[in-house]
């Protein structure tokens, strides 16, 4: 069993697991191809145009850059993409990200009063968006760069009303239940006057 599987309760159910959208590696790769060709120009040049020492140090130098631009520029937002993770079960959405320091939201479905999408036109042409998050008791929650954003609104939308009927159900089960105690007990004040009544 792997991640998410492993972090959920014995009985909920996962009903999504998405990492950011790949729009979010477009500048990454980017910078990774224009710095690997840039860096192979150079090999070449210096290949062809130094020798001996000269020529060692500074295929050193062209290589040290290479691997400091990737460093610094392609594998941080790498790591951040594959340890962000966005995901809905029956009973809550989670949110998980972070490389050295691991940061958690959890939102229960009852509490969620209401769910909201944006996205312009690019956005639209990638599939993505900011999904947002909101609660009675709290600011919204913005959460950008969601793949497939408007069927993961939907989905959310269906478990928060889900969730909200099955609390309204428990409340008036609950409502049921304590009127049938009250009207039981000989000794409440309405029930004890309907049993004098009867005696008389």
């Amino acid at each position: 069993m792997g991640y998410p599987d492993d972090a959920l309760a014995g009985d909920e159910q996962l009903l999504l697991h998405r990492h950011p959208h790949w729009k979010m590696l477009f500048l990454p790769a980017l910078t990774f191809i224009v710095a690997t060709a840039l860096a192979g120009f150079l090999l070449g040049l210096v290949q062809n145009e130094l020798t001996g020492t000269a020529q060692t140090a500074a295929l050193i130098a062209i290589a040290v850059v290479w691997v400091g631009i990737l460093c610094w520029r392609t594998l941080p937002p790498l790591l951040r993409w594959r340890t962000t993770h966005f995901i809905v079960t029956d009973r809550r959405v989670l949110i998980r990200h972070g490389i050295l320091t691991h940061t958690g939201i959890d939102i229960p479905m009852g509490r969620i009063s209401n769910v909201q999408f944006r996205h312009g036109l690019f956005d639209r042409m990638l599939g993505t968006g900011t999904l947002i998050i909101g609660s009675a008791s709290e600011d919204p929650l913005e959460f950008d760069d969601i793949p497939k954003v408007e069927s993961v609104h939907s989905l959310l939308y269906h478990q928060v009303f889900d969730a909200s009927n099955i609390y309204r159900g428990s409340d008036r089960a609950s409502d049921r239940d304590r009127s049938r105690d009250f009207d039981d007990d000989p000794g409440s004040e309405f029930g004890g006057d309907r049993d004098d009544r009867r005696r008389r």
